[in-house]
């Protein structure tokens, strides 16, 4: 679709703490919401009406079937219906499907209408707290479209987690990873400084840590986390810092720039951990002085990593 033509895939936008997004809406009704999602996270969006959905027995009520899109089989979800609205017959005929990758995962959201590619700064998210919404929120953040519409951004996260949780990492996984592992003692005695705004994501991550009994510190955002550490009159105690990318007010691109073009905290293993993996990204990550990538799906490694990435550095005490 046109629409998704218009993306700057050439832009330097983690540099300079931006981002993308695709706006949406899931109801054709005038006042349905505007929601969005980072345009690197998808691939295309295609008329509901030309693809025949196959139904999956006994599968979640969100998960519609399956479609063949060039030869790859993609599970749909029904976004709306995970929001609290359905959509009647004609609005269902009428529909989108938006084609979206997570972690190498690849599924179509149902969505009604794609609206507009809008470029954004990190600073102009904001978390869902600035509206008091509980831990089982589906909003991740929001921001202001021009005409001062509230736009939505979802955790798409929990959305795979509520839907697809096979999609999802492993959490079982992480004790027999640690299985014959020397922890260096840095790590044993230290706390691991973690900027992650999900709360799907959160969970994983403390259930990982916790069955390796290592310490760690979950901040909301990158802005938090640093501003923390420069707040340390030692930083060098730190045994690591594991960031995202995607975040409001700080993206973990900027999170890793800072941290590794300061003398206070250059030496410090920085691993970023995200859904947004491809290849693009991971370079960026690199070219920024990240210590190592990992995908989400596969947090359950992301202790062995940081061990890794320690004894590379020689950074064990």
């Amino acid at each position: 679709m046109s629409i998704l033509e218009n993306v700057d895939a050439a832009t330097n936008l983690a540099k300079n703490n931006e981002l993308q997004l695709l706006v949406f809406r899931i109801s054709s009704k005038p006042d349905s919401a505007y929601y969005a999602i980072n345009v690197f996270k998808t691939r295309e969006v295609v008329e509901s009406k030309n693809h025949y959905i196959t139904q999956i027995p006994s599968s979640h009520k969100m998960l519609e079937g399956t479609i063949v899109l060039r030869g790859m089989q993609i599970p749909i979800l029904n976004l709306p219906l995970w929001l609290g609205t359905t959509l009647s017959k004609e609005e269902i005929n009428i529909s989108n499907i938006l084609v979206c990758d997570f972690n190498g995962i690849v599924i179509g959201l149902r969505i009604m209408s794609a609206y507009r590619v809008v470029k954004k700064n990190w600073n102009e998210m904001h978390a869902p707290e600035s509206y008091r919404m509980g831990e089982n929120n589906v909003v991740i953040n929001d921001t202001r479209l021009e005409d001062g519409s509230l736009c939505l951004v979802l955790d798409y996260e929990k959305l795979l987690a509520d839907v697809i949780p096979q999609a999802m990492v492993n959490v079982l996984e992480s004790p027999a990873n640690l299985k014959d592992l020397a922890i260096p003692n840095k790590l044993k005695n230290g706390t691991v400084l973690i900027a992650e705004d999900s709360k799907t994501a959160q969970k994983h991550l403390k259930q990982i840590f916790e069955n390796a009994n290592i310490s760690m510190k979950l901040f909301e955002n990158g802005k938090l986390l640093v501003d923390y550490v420069n707040s340390l009159d030692d930083a060098s105690k730190i045994p690591a810092v594991i960031t995202d990318i995607e975040m409001p007010e700080m993206s973990g691109f900027t999170v890793v720039k800072l941290l590794k073009s300061s003398s206070k905290t250059k030496n410090i293993p920085v691993i970023v951990n995200s859904s947004m993996t491809g290849s693009n990204n991971k370079r960026e990550a690199e070219l920024l002085g990240a210590d190592g990538f990992i995908d989400k799906t596969k947090s359950q490694n992301i202790i062995p990593l940081i061990v890794e990435v320690m004894n590379r550095k020689n950074n064990l005490s």
